[in-house]
């Protein structure tokens, strides 16, 4: 499938997922007499002033290109999240980042390698990941926090993967399945982002057929974008600390992001 006709099968599927989720009584209309969940395609589309006929072929997947005002006007009905929305207006309108493939666009380490060595003394995690979540640079703490990832062969080295296969992110990290749900979310945000690149979708199969878990969270649709936050570590000689995390992320290697953990109080 191109790039364009998964976009618009994602956004089918995206928008059939939260059309469940809303219940008839959150806009106004009976519970009564239902045989599925959620409201019905003619419910939405007359809340959003649209013809049933036209969103019905939006959930279809047919080749047609709704407004931003469009949008808006659904995410509001489905009563979207901020991030969802952003998910869907990419997904329609490639408004974050321009959707072309990613082949021949590599890491080269221009940027975030020399980070990554310049941080190499620090005693909290700092790792370089790119758009399939491969561990592309990892300070000494990172392996200490989470995993000797250097012990790896190449093509294991994914974040994602570690956390659906390996014992070890179930032992170091206490909130693992909250930790897991959150990635794939964040990552489900980026790949409408890059709809052309083969590897992902790949990626995607490869995982599901790894993890029932990380299949379950695939067909719920939930997105989340990137934003700093916290998480709990299980550190083998400090015990159970929190640090907080901040991704960045340069123009000069948009593809790459660079994960820096710090202490919860700066001056620690």
């Amino acid at each position: 499938m191109s790039g364009d006709g998964w976009s618009r099968q994602e956004l089918a599927r995206f928008l059939r997922s939260r059309r469940a989720r809303v219940t008839p009584a959150q806009v106004g209309f009976p519970e009564g007499g239902r045989r599925t969940k959620g409201l019905r395609r003619e419910e939405v589309a007359v809340l959003a002033g649209l013809s049933p006929t036209w969103y019905t072929y939006l959930e279809q997947g047919r080749d047609i290109r709704p407004s931003i005002q469009v949008l808006d006007s659904l995410a509001r009905v489905l009563d979207l999240s901020e991030d969802e929305r952003r998910y869907m207006h990419t997904l329609v309108h490639g408004q974050v980042t321009n959707p072309q493939p990613l082949e021949g666009q590599t890491w080269s380490g221009d940027v975030m390698g020399p980070l990554v060595s310049l941080m190499s003394a620090s005693d909290y995690p700092v790792y370089a990941t790119d758009i399939h979540c491969d561990l592309t640079a990892w300070n000494d703490a990172a392996a200490e926090w989470y995993d000797d990832w250097g012990s790896y062969t190449p093509e294991h080295r994914n974040m994602l993967r570690w956390l659906l296969v390996s014992p070890t992110a179930k032992e170091r990290l206490p909130d693992w399945e909250r930790v897991t749900c959150d990635v794939i979310a964040r990552w489900r945000s980026e790949l409408a982002r890059w709809p052309h690149d083969e590897r992902l979708t790949a990626r995607i199969a490869e995982f599901s057929q790894l993890s029932p878990l990380f299949a379950g969270l695939w067909r719920s649709h939930e997105v989340q974008e990137h934003r700093s936050l916290t998480r709990r570590f299980r550190h083998p000689r400090l015990g159970l600390q929190t640090l907080r995390m901040a991704l960045m992320i340069t123009p000069d290697e948009p593809l790459v992001g660079l994960v820096i953990h710090f202490p919860m109080h700066a001056s620690e």
